[in-house]
């Protein structure tokens, strides 16, 4: 006869304002993260958990945005006067 493993349900209901609050039970299989990479892949939604430092996340987003270091150089000195 063959067994199979026990399958471990973990539920986790998505709010009205698209939050989830992740089963303590997963969480704490993973190491400790404040963000997530999130990405579909057929028809599931998968969490990665990533570390980011805050600078490092300032960066991307003005990366993001178009704004280069002498933007934020410019908007100094404009702010400074």
């Amino acid at each position: 006869m063959i067994r199979l493993p026990a399958l471990s349900l973990m539920l986790a209901k998505l709010t009205s304002k698209n939050q989830i609050t992740l089963p303590k039970a997963a969480v704490s299989e993973i190491d400790a993260s404040e963000y997530f990479d999130v990405a579909v892949e057929n028809g599931r939604i998968v969490l990665t958990p990533v570390r980011m430092q805050q600078a490092q996340a300032v960066r991307q987003k003005l990366e993001q945005l178009g704004i280069t270091e002498q933007d934020v150089e410019n908007a100094i000195a404009w702010a400074r006067r």
